[in-house]
């Protein structure tokens, strides 16, 4: 008898490969973050600290992440200029 039923342990290991994922990626620095400056473009800001972890846009504002949930900055851009910097947990 087969079933197409996923083993319960499957969920508990895309979850944890998602975590190591986020846990590898790029790091960001305190030193990164004090290199940005308001009214610089998305570019300039990459070139800094490389591509964004995730960008959404509304209204007109795109807010990129670099990081994770532990430790990150956080750009605001609009009209394609920095207007918003934030950072969590930098060293």
């Amino acid at each position: 008898m087969s079933s197409s039923r996923r083993p319960p342990h499957g969920n508990v290991t895309l979850a944890t490969l998602t975590v190591l994922l986020l846990a590898c990626g790029p790091k960001v620095s305190l030193d990164q973050f004090n290199r940005l400056r308001i009214g610089q473009s998305y570019e300039e800001v990459r070139e800094i600290v490389g591509d964004p972890a995730s960008c959404d846009e509304m209204l007109g504002l795109r807010h990129c992440v670099w990081g994770n949930p532990e430790r990150g900055i956080r750009v605001g851009f609009l009209g394609g200029k920095a207007v918003l910097l934030s950072a969590h947990n930098l060293q």
